[in-house]
């Protein structure tokens, strides 16, 4: 039987390169407990002072993971993702055990449907995530640009003219646009909610949500 804490804050991080080792150092730095297990003892050794523990291990065994107690991880992620065969196999091994939460890190589209298909909960893909993003950044005027699922996005941008000088509520953006206003910063301000009372100024920096193409179109709008 898997025994869990409430409020469980442990996480297991299989994999210890570039991707795995960030994502367990910022846990560890929002107060989570880390254990952090590859199959290299030179990236073990390089991370034993900072990560709450450490393991050479295997992730591919299914002996050596129960000895590490895998199974009794609320969380795990697996971070491996330059080797196919050993991502899928760590994967399906978490989830014959039953870890209920489960992130796994693919390099491609269809890495990431087979990690799906075999009971994965999420599905990481760093490369291509950061490479949208960033594409939409280079090639118009979107300040940022986060997907929160497939064809839904935020984009932060600056108020178009159409928006300057009028409260949202009467802009009819939504239907016009199909997008809304979430928040608005002013110079030298921190971000607040956006009301149907805003009236956005000239300069003033926006966070709209809606789907994909509305938000790309709308952050085209001078």
């Amino acid at each position: 039987m898997q025994r869990t804490r409430p409020h469980d804050k442990r996480v297991l991080v299989i994999g210890l390169g570039r991707f795995g080792s960030s994502l367990a150092l910022e846990l560890v730095k929002h107060g989570w407990e880390v254990l952090g297990m590859d199959s290299t003892p030179r990236l073990v050794q390089a991370y034993a002072d900072a990560l709450t523990h450490t393991v050479v291990a295997d992730a591919t065994d299914d002996e050596a993971l129960r000895q590490v107690g895998a199974e009794e991880f609320k969380r795990a992620v697996v971070a491996i993702g330059t080797h196919l065969e050993e991502s899928i196999l760590a994967t399906s091994l978490l989830v014959d055990m039953g870890v209920p939460d489960i992130w796994a890190k693919a390099t491609s589209r269809r890495h990431g449907r087979i990690l799906q298909q075999i009971g994965t909960h999420h599905v990481i893909l760093p490369e291509h995530d950061m490479g949208e993003r960033v594409a939409h950044l280079v090639s118009g005027r979107m300040l940022d640009y986060v997907e929160l699922e497939e064809n839904f996005a935020l984009g932060k941008t600056r108020a178009p003219r159409e928006l300057i000088g009028r409260k949202l509520g009467e802009t009819g953006v939504r239907s016009k646009r199909g997008i809304t206003v979430v928040c608005i910063k002013r110079h030298g301000e921190a971000f607040t909610y956006a009301t149907a009372e805003t009236v956005p100024q000239k300069g003033d920096i926006i966070v709209v949500a809606g789907k994909t193409n509305d938000v790309e179109r709308f952050a085209e709008i001078s």
